[in-house]
């Protein structure tokens, strides 16, 4: 059996990255330049990026921390609320700078407090997003305290989502992180204007990775790691090299005394070594001949932006995780894999 050494392929792009602010910011920035092309940054700071002026400001913020050297382009998001105008779609659109609203739903997720309240109350908003061709960036969680934790990709799909799509006809969504089998069979069966992004750490680990030896909170994200049989269907998902599928590493810095506390903070942190984790992903599922179209073509093609031209290389190499990354001078981030070997580098 021929066994593959080295993988050359159009540099990607990461459509799902947070990069936070000041001091997370200045350490995981370079981490994501140095791979990827471009990133949908997430908006969900405190306060929130809910316009225009706010998300070129922070644009700005990013681009002052991108190491010299490093060509990257931020690509910039609105944080959707229950009162976000027509008029500032129509701003962010006119900027060129921003490329897509994200809907939390209040309560979801690392800073959703301010998220929507009801989705019925953004139609009018999602109207002109459909009109101008914006997409909708979707955490699809419900967060009804009913709905077990494990439910609530697909009870949103089913209750929001699809009533959603059929109330705003042409509005074009993407499905961020999904989990689920549900939202696999979800996006299959849905029109060419649904996509969905899948992570490394979805592909990688089942829920009991969370309970291994005990608990695991730097293996704690949302939506939460999920059964095997659904981690499965993602890696079918992956294999059926289908188009509407594409990279989002949902890669979220959070302090380790955040993230080892009474309340622990969801979210696991990739972006220092995201396209190798993918590719042991892609390799594990067969599937290293699909994995170009996903990380370089499917994202671009969906937000109707061009292909990178530039070409970068991964090799088979053993090399070893840092055991933390430095966050300021008072905290550490503590990244996947943390100490453990890959097999493969960029």
């Amino acid at each position: 059996m021929n066994i593959t050494e080295s993988i050359s392929l159009c540099r990607p792009d990461d459509w799902h990255l947070h990069v936070r602010d000041g001091s997370t910011l200045a350490t995981v920035i370079a981490h994501t330049a140095r791979q990827f092309a471009r990133a949908i940054i997430m908006p969900n700071l405190q306060p929130p990026v809910t316009d225009t002026a706010a998300a070129m400001a922070y644009r700005q913020r990013i681009l002052d921390n991108v190491p010299a050297g490093l060509d990257f382009t931020p690509l910039m998001t609105l944080y959707l609320t229950d009162n976000t105008p027509g008029d500032e779609i129509l701003r962010a659109r006119d900027s060129g700078m921003i490329h897509a609203v994200k809907l939390y739903p209040s309560g979801a997720t690392t800073h959703s407090d301010a998220g929507v309240t009801n989705i019925e109350k953004t139609y009018d908003t999602l109207a002109v997003m459909a009109e101008c061709g914006m997409p909708l960036l979707v955490h699809g969680e419900v967060t009804d305290p009913d709905v077990d934790v494990f439910d609530r990709e697909q009870v949103f799909i089913e209750q929001q989502l699809m009533p959603m799509l059929s109330a705003i006809p042409n509005l074009r969504v993407v499905l961020e992180h999904i989990t689920t089998q549900d939202a696999v069979n979800f996006i299959l069966d849905a029109p060419e204007r649904v996509a969905a992004t899948i992570t490394a750490h979805h592909l990688l680990l089942n829920r009991n990775a969370m309970f291994a030896g005990g608990i695991r909170p730097h293996h704690y994200c949302l939506p939460v790691l999920k059964r095997e049989q659904h981690r499965r269907a993602l890696i079918e998902a992956i294999r059926s090299g289908h188009p509407r599928f594409f990279l989002g590493t949902d890669s979220a810095p959070h302090a380790r005394r955040a993230k080892e506390s009474g309340c622990g903070c969801a979210g696991i942190y990739t972006a220092h070594a995201a396209l190798e984790l993918y590719v042991e992903a892609f390799e594990q599922a067969g599937a290293l001949d699909k994995f170009e179209a996903f990380a370089s073509f499917n994202g671009p093609d969906f937000y109707g932006l061009p292909r990178n031209t530039d070409k970068i290389t991964i090799n088979r190499k053993q090399w070893q995780v840092a055991s933390e990354f430095p966050m300021g001078n008072e905290d550490t981030i503590i990244p996947f894999r943390a100490g453990e070997s890959l097999q493969w580098k960029l």
